[in-house]
């Protein structure tokens, strides 16, 4: 795990030293550059798989190309396996799989890949770079333009002296020859046709599948524990693959999360950790969490704030990989206003918006707020096996006005793993359960009047805050970011 930068067409140094230093919280362990005629790459390193040996950037044999990599290759020994008889490895990385299959597939390379991931490549014979970014875009990817020169970071922090920025998109592979090119879809509307007593049976094998898989690592890995379904489900399986286990939970004094947690860790026997924040300890971080986080989207600051809380807590611990559980309710219709879809069709339209979007929603927030703290992040749900998987079931399947409550799917398919009062508990916001949403909201009440609301709320022609609150976080936001163009990178969550 770490933070990527590139740079092609006129190049200066000391641009790209500089573009390194903004994100060297992704990767504080080490820290690579070079430098060929049009073409810059830099990457910061936090070192998880061969800690000794994974220095980047990776070179081939001859040395005529060079990657630099961030995100995790969960398939890498497997491919390693196939490509043995070809070539002669110098380290043990996930990250020289890559370089090798492009060496033998070309661009093709990135369908082999089962993981989360960012990187780019600079053949130096053909002077190409290749540049890719994972189906659902788990790992963050932005670019830049300025005096026709093209700009790549993980962070948008490192490209402010661009003209214009945008995402990266998903799913998506760059060539300096041919451009964007998508590589990777959704499923279509195509189901099974599995019915209610084989589908929780299936969710519990492809979700174990995936946990295990997430396991690889060669530094101890930890679980976020909010006492929450999602994640309680996760540190219940990853306890039948880890006897010893670390789990880690915040929120503010008497928060409903501290104390489910609570009862998770306990019943799993979890060495677990917990950290009670307060509204001083919101109001000091709030700045930096924005910095980081690099969005004014309401919900997601106050979901922010416990996860880089949360964050600390695991870094304070000495765990440098993390499971997380978001992804299950974009997946099996877990928020609130969901509920008010009745037609199959319509329903599983939004599941795809919403899961396409989590790339600059939910998992900005977990990847941003977790490398702030140099912790890596996995989410286990949004597995590409798993995925393709539960897009198959019969969205009937996850109407909760037909079957009572939200996410029953997932319910049945680990009763037993939980208390049952974790395995029927009601879905909430992670700022909820943290119990820190009403203070945050009275945050921006008491220093936003009705008059500056109406004044401001109009940010561009097109964007329009939605509260005082979204407004406040804006005013944050705008002094680390005033270049326009950001804006369109930023994700608009539908639900408050």
């Amino acid at each position: 795990m770490c933070g990527i930068v590139g740079i092609y067409g006129e190049i200066k140094e000391p641009l790209l030293e500089s573009m390194l230093k903004k994100i060297k919280h992704r990767g504080p362990d080490d820290e690579g550059t070079f430098f060929d005629g049009n073409v810059a790459l830099g990457q910061v390193r936090l070192s998880i798989i061969d800690v000794e040996g994974g220095k980047q950037p990776i070179f081939s044999e001859d040395r005529s190309k060079c990657i630099v990599f961030n995100g995790e290759i969960y398939n890498y020994k497997e491919l390693k396996g196939c490509l043995k008889k070809n070539h002669v490895f110098s380290t043990k990385t996930d990250t020289e799989i890559i370089l090798h299959l492009y060496e033998d597939l070309g661009v093709n390379c990135v369908d082999k890949l089962d993981g989360m991931f960012t990187f780019i490549i600079y053949d130096k014979t053909e002077k190409n770079i290749f540049v890719a970014r994972d189906r659902l875009g788990i790992k963050p990817l932005y670019c830049g333009t300025g005096k026709n020169t093209l700009f790549f970071s993980s962070e948008i922090k490192a490209l402010s002296h661009c003209d214009k920025i945008s995402a990266f998109p998903p799913g998506h592979y760059y060539t300096s020859g041919g451009g964007f090119v998508r590589y990777y879809s959704l499923p279509e509307y195509l189901f099974s046709g599995e019915g209610a007593d084989i589908v929780p049976k299936k969710i519990n094998e492809f979700l174990s599948k995936a946990v295990a898989k997430r396991l690889v690592s060669d530094v101890p890995v930890g679980v976020f524990l909010s006492g929450g379904l999602d994640s309680s489900v996760i540190a219940a399986i990853m306890k039948k693959e880890n006897p010893v286990l670390h789990s880690f939970s915040v929120g503010m004094e008497n928060s409903r999360d501290l104390d489910f947690a609570k009862e998770v860790a306990g019943y799993l026997d979890l060495k677990h950790h917990e950290y009670i924040y307060s509204r001083n300890d919101i109001m000091e971080v709030l700045p930096e969490v924005i910095y980081h986080l690099e969005s004014f989207d309401a919900p997601l600051v106050r979901s922010a704030v416990p996860c880089f809380f949360v964050s600390q807590l695991a870094k304070k611990h000495g765990i440098k990989v993390v499971l997380t559980g978001e992804g299950a309710d974009e997946l099996f219709s877990g928020y609130h206003y969901l509920k008010e879809f009745n037609d199959n069709k319509k329903l599983f339209d939004e599941l795809v918006r919403i899961t396409y979007g989590l790339h600059s929603t939910n998992l900005q927030r977990v990847d941003r707020l977790t490398m702030a703290n140099s912790v890596e992040a996995r989410v286990p749900f949004l597995d590409i096996d798993f995925l393709t998987y539960v897009f198959s079931i019969p969205t009937e399947l996850k109407l909760s006005s037909e079957y009572g409550q939200e996410k029953w799917l997932v319910r049945k398919a680990f009763q037993g793993y939980l208390p049952e009062s974790v395995i029927s508990r009601p879905k909430q916001k992670f700022s909820e359960g943290a119990g820190s949403i009403n203070i945050m909201k009275d945050i921006a009440e008491s220093l936003i009047s009705d008059e500056e609301f109406e004044r401001e709320k109009q940010i561009t022609k097109d964007f329009q805050a939605r509260t005082k609150e979204e407004l406040y976080y804006y005013r944050i936001f705008h002094k680390y970011y005033p270049n326009p163009s950001v804006l369109d990178c930023i994700g608009i969550t539908k639900y408050f």
